[in-house]
Parts: C-alpha cells; structure tokens; sequence
C-alpha cells in the first residue's frame, strides 16, 4: 500500500508554560466579558445620586394622605377635669339638657373638634365662619347635636371621641354655635 501516514494530531500547547497561561485566560477573559457587558447593561445607573434621588421619590410616594398639625399657641387641651365632671352625677344631668357651660365646651373642642373645624377639613365648616353654619343654624340645636353624636358624612360620632358623653358633645355645639353667631 501506500507509504504515506497521516501526521499525528499535534496540540498548540507544547510547553507547561503555555497550558498555565490558556487556563488562567479561559478564567479571566470570559470573567472580564461579563463585568463589561453587565457595565454596558446597567448604563451607570447605579450612581449614589440616583439612588438617593429614587429613595426621595419612594418616601414620597409612602408620604402619609394627611398629617396633624398641632398649633403651639393653642391652649392644652383639659383631659382630667372632663371625666372627673362626667363621673359626677349631678354634673351629667345639666350638661346632658344642652346647657353645659362653655368652658367644657372649649375644652371639648380643643381636644376633639378642633383638629377638622379649625381648618374645614373633609367639608367641615370652620370654626366662626357664619356663611358655612349659617345653612346647619337653620336646622337647629337639635339636628346639629344629633349629627355630632351619631356622626354625618366625613364626621365620626362624638368627633372621633367615643368616651365623650353627648352632654360633652352637647356642649362643644353650643360653643362652635356660640362663635358662628
């Protein structure tokens, strides 16, 4: 036959020099591939500025709808005197015919009434202003103390404030009555 051979398969790699130098390339090329294209992908959108920019943006969107503003000229509102009247019997009693004096009537809206009626909030009329009471004037004493104990649109029963009596509610109506007129 034919004294011809086919050269035998010969690698690239004829040193141990060379075979260290592929194997540490076939680790830092592709390694170095990723990190460029992951850089190209991300655009350098993760500067610190951007970041604090997006954290800005996310509290404003979790800002809370509404806030309580708490006037510091405002007189302190009078918890203990209130109880301490309403647990007395023959206080109840004349509190609970709609006199009730406006001391207790201040102090009821100071601490319940005033957090929506001093600045109209949610449609309530404010506190003095005779052209937003006049309409309710018309219905009377009795229609006014029965919409603020059992509550009417926006407004809770006894403003919020369950432990009220409806003598105390009474009272804080006649007070916003008395500044509307």
């Amino acid at each position: 036959m034919s004294d011809h051979q086919a050269p035998e398969h010969t690698s690239l790699i004829k040193t141990p020099k060379q075979l260290i130098i592929v194997v540490l390339l076939s680790f830092i090329v592709p390694v170095t591939v990723i990190i460029m294209l992951a850089q190209l992908a991300m655009d350098g959108k993760r500067k610190p500025e951007a970041t604090a920019a997006s954290e800005e943006a996310v509290a404003k969107r979790l800002k809370p709808a509404g806030s309580v503003v708490v006037d510091p000229n405002a007189p302190a509102p009078v918890a203990a005197a209130p109880v301490v009247a309403v647990a007395a019997p023959g206080a109840a009693a004349p509190a609970a015919a709609g006199g009730g004096d406006a001391a207790k009537g201040k102090s009821v809206y100071d601490a319940a009434c005033m957090a929506c009626h001093a600045a109209g909030v949610a449609g309530a009329p404010k506190t003095g202003d005779k052209a937003g009471w006049a309409p309710r004037l018309k219905t009377g004493k009795d229609a006014l103390y029965t919409a603020a104990i059992k509550g009417k649109g926006a407004m809770p029963a006894k403003g919020g404030n369950a432990s009220l009596s409806d003598g105390d509610v009474k009272a804080a109506v006649d007070y916003l009555i008395g500044l509307a007129k």
